[in-house]
C-alpha cells in the first residue's frame, strides 16, 4: 500500500472520475500513481496532459530502442511499479518481452541490438548519480540516431527517472499489470469504424 492512500472513485471529482474511466478503458484498470496524485486533481491534469504530449511526440526512435531505455531507467531505479506498467506497454507494442529477463546481461547478450545497447548504456549512465553521461557517448548516439533521436532518448530517461523516484517515494509498487512474462491485462481490441 502507497504511503499517500488513493482516490477512491465515491470521493473523486467529476474530472477526476473522467479521467480513472480514460484510464480503465486505456490500461484495463486505473494506475495506482494516477489515483495517488488524484489528491492534487491540477498536478494529475498536468501530469496526464504531459504524459500523453510526450507519447505522441516521441517518434523519432524506434519503438524497442525507446522501450529498452525506458525499461532500463525503471530496473536500474528499482520502480516495481514502472517496470510492471512498462513490460505490459511492450508486450501491447508487440515486442519480446521474453528479453527482458536478460536486460541485466544487454551489453553481451545476443538478444539485443546495437542500437539498443547503446541507448541502455546511456539510460544507464543517465541514471547513476552522479551522472556519468560522457561527451564520447552523446557524439556516438548522435551519430546512430541524429541529434533529435538523442534528445527524445535523453527526455524519456529523465521522465521515467521522475516517474520512478516519485513512485519509489509514495511506495507505490507493482500492481499486478503483469505477472512475469505474462500479461494480466488483455490486448486493446481495435474498434470496427462500421458499428
Amino acid at each position: 500500500m502507497s504511503r499517500i492512500p488513493q482516490v477512491p472513485v465515491r470521493k473523486a471529482g467529476m474530472l477526476v472520475r473522467l479521467a480513472y474511466r480514460i484510464a480503465r478503458r486505456r490500461y484495463g484498470a486505473v494506475p495506482e500513481p494516477f489515483a495517488v496524485l488524484a489528491h492534487h486533481p491540477r498536478l494529475l491534469r498536468a501530469g496526464a496532459v504531459h504524459e500523453l504530449l510526450a507519447e505522441k511526440a516521441a517518434t523519432t526512435l524506434p519503438a524497442p530502442v525507446r522501450e529498452l531505455a525506458v525499461y532500463r531507467t525503471a530496473v536500474r531505479l528499482g520502480c516495481s511499479w514502472c517496470v510492471d506498467f512498462g513490460t505490459m506497454l511492450q508486450r501491447h507494442e508487440g515486442l519480446d518481452i521474453e528479453r527482458l529477463k536478460s536486460i541485466d546481461d544487454y551489453a553481451t547478450s545476443p538478444a539485443f541490438s546495437e542500437q539498443e545497447r547503446l541507448a541502455v548504456a546511456y539510460a544507464d549512465a543517465m541514471t547513476a548519480s552522479p551522472v556519468t553521461v560522457t561527451d564520447e557517448q552523446v557524439a556516438e548516439l548522435e551519430r546512430e540516431f541524429g541529434r533529435a533521436g538523442v534528445l527524445e532518448l535523453t527526455y524519456l530517461v529523465a521522465l521515467e527517472n521522475m516517474r520512478a523516484r516519485m513512485n519509489s517515494a509514495l511506495d507505490i509498487t507493482d500492481q499486478g499489470f503483469t505477472s512475469g512474462d505474462a500479461c494480466l491485462v488483455p490486448m486493446p481490441v481495435e474498434r470496427s469504424r462500421e458499428g
